[in-house]
């Protein structure tokens, strides 16, 4: 299991894709719905893996919190308080 946030967040997020890009192409700058076409099932499915493999209860977010998670970078920015992983410094 990755010890990094961004890493593990990239993983979970290839495997709801359709066409399951490498994990490091993914940017997280980028629109989940407008550039990789994630549907709100597969947000759904996205959120809860992440959550779970970085042992954060999903229903730490409100439904607001989940609403402005647009892009990978959103999310990883919103879990990371209340993560258990690892995550780069600097």
């Amino acid at each position: 299991m990755p010890t990094d946030l961004d890493t593990l967040a990239r993983e979970q997020l290839s495997k709801v894709l359709r066409d399951h890009p490498d994990p490091g192409s993914l940017d997280p700058h980028e629109d989940l719905v407008q550039t990789y076409g994630i549907t709100s099932l597969n947000k759904v499915l996205f959120l809860t893996s992440l959550c779970k493999a970085a042992e954060v209860g999903l229903d730490t977010f409100t439904e607001d919190d989940l609403a402005h998670m647009r892009t990978l970078g959103n999310v990883v920015d919103a879990l990371r308080p209340h993560a258990a992983l690892a995550s780069p410094k600097g």
